[in-house]
């Protein structure tokens, strides 16, 4: 995914990466200057980072930088003062083992099972899930025996491979796959690894996001603020817990991820059809998109001129269709469904009353023009509202965690409904459900 960290960029503790323990393995490859970014983001998202290097990985970072930004010294020597089994205690200490940049001769290493220095050894005394970020010249990452080793390591449960990209390489290398993926991507692929498990791995999750527009005219449209940030949260926080998301979302004004479906949509009528189209197979659907009440009765062909259309301009509007309430009433028993109300008075009240009338299992709720809230804000305070709970106000939060919040409560009532039927993992190596067993 290209989101990379929390709505906002922020980088604050927060689940799945908080209080989880990480083994970096940095192998020696030119995209080693990523990992330290990597290390850094991974520490402050509230894990514990033990930095393994490779002898090769030393031509090209220093333990010291990794040192700097984890406030614990990297780790070189398979026998060292930290003790001979240092490779067992790494190991069985570590939630997930991450590996990039992950070079050829590492991946052949560790499909054949060796343990020849303290990192291999490490992941093979361990039991923990891995992630491996492949980073290499392109002809290397097309050589059969790579394929064939990377095509060995993931027929094991055990290992999730995010990347590599298509991009330039070393100098003089040109452009081509084998570009480790960005630090953004993997530390979500260790996120979804760590986060999956619960009743959301493998249900199908729909998504909407962002504003709908209007047109008035081929030049101008009716819309409104919707930044789209609470939806890409939702979408993101669903897949890290390992769904399978699909995000229907309006022109939205922040990176979109690509580690999911994404159906890019302009009018409520455009999403009506794509979310319909899902909501039969859908396990949970959250409807967190700005839709626009109305929409032009008329539009017109030409552009509207104001020499014609004088000082003042009469448009007629009719009603776009209420996408919740129908998706609603034809997702299957057993599914969770989440609307939003946004209100600038008698909050609960309101929402209570949307909820009963669409049909919602929950309905989020949050006042207009709040500040540090709402549309365009990295952060927002809401409402939670269910059938036969009682409602529960969440603090001033970062979007990202909102959304995490949200997503538990499905994963909860899917969980209590008796989980949902596997659709298969068409993810699950480029980070998906983390399975702690060893090969």
């Amino acid at each position: 995914m290209t989101s990379g960290g929390p709505v906002g960029d922020a980088r604050e503790p927060c689940a799945p990466w908080k209080g989880r323990r990480l083994v970096l393995g940095v192998c020696g490859g030119i995209a080693a200057y990523k990992s330290v970014q990597l290390a850094r983001d991974l520490t402050l998202l509230g894990a514990t980072v033990d930095v393994v290097l490779t002898g090769s990985a030393r031509n090209f970072v220093a333990p010291l930088s990794f040192e700097g930004v984890t406030g614990r010294g990297a780790l070189t020597d398979l026998f060292s003062v930290e003790g001979a089994a240092l490779h067992v205690s790494l190991g069985r200490e570590a939630d997930c083992v991450c590996i990039a940049p992950a070079t050829a001769d590492f991946i052949a290493r560790a499909a054949s099972g060796r343990a020849s220095d303290l990192l291999t050894t490490a992941v093979v005394a361990s039991g923990a899930p891995v992630v491996v970020a492949p980073a290499m010249n392109d002809s290397m990452f097309a050589h059969p025996r790579t394929q064939a080793n990377l095509a060995r390591l993931e027929a094991s449960p055990r290992y999730h491979r995010v990347g590599p990209a298509t991009g330039l390489l070393a100098a003089g290398e040109g452009s081509g796959p084998g570009r480790m993926a960005e630090p953004g991507e993997v530390v979500d692929a260790v996120g979804r690894v760590m986060g999956s498990g619960g009743a959301l791995s493998g249900a199908r999750v729909v998504v909407t996001g962002g504003p709908t527009r209007e047109p008035i005219d081929p030049v101008r449209y009716l819309g409104n603020r919707s930044s789209g940030k609470m939806g890409v949260a939702l979408a993101r926080t669903a897949w890290l817990r390992g769904a399978e998301v699909t995000l229907v979302t309006g022109p939205a004004s922040v990176p979109l991820p690509d580690g999911m479906e994404v159906v890019r949509v302009e009018t409520a009528r455009q999403m009506r059809d794509a979310v319909l189209a899902l909501a039969g197979e859908a396990d949970a659907a959250v409807f967190a998109a700005a839709v626009a009440d109305y929409r032009p009765r008329e539009v017109k062909s030409g552009k509207i001129k104001r020499s014609e259309a004088g000082n003042s301009l009469t448009v007629g509007f009719t009603a776009n269709p209420d996408i919740a309430a129908g998706a609603v009433a034809r997702m299957k028993a057993g599914s969770v469904s989440v609307g939003f109300a946004l209100e600038t008075s008698d909050l609960v009240a309101r929402a209570e009353a949307k909820l009963a009338a669409k049909g919602l299992d929950l309905i989020v709720a949050n006042r207009a023009g709040e500040d540090g809230a709402g549309f365009e804000a990295d952060t927002n305070r809401v409402t939670i509202l269910g059938r036969g709970v009682a409602p529960r106000e969440l603090p001033l939060m970062d979007k990202f965690a909102v959304a995490w919040e949200i997503t538990g409560l499905i994963e909860a009532r899917l969980g209590k409904g008796g989980g949902v039927v596997r659709t298969g993992h068409p993810h699950r190596k480029s980070a998906g459900a983390a399975r702690r067993q060893p090969e």
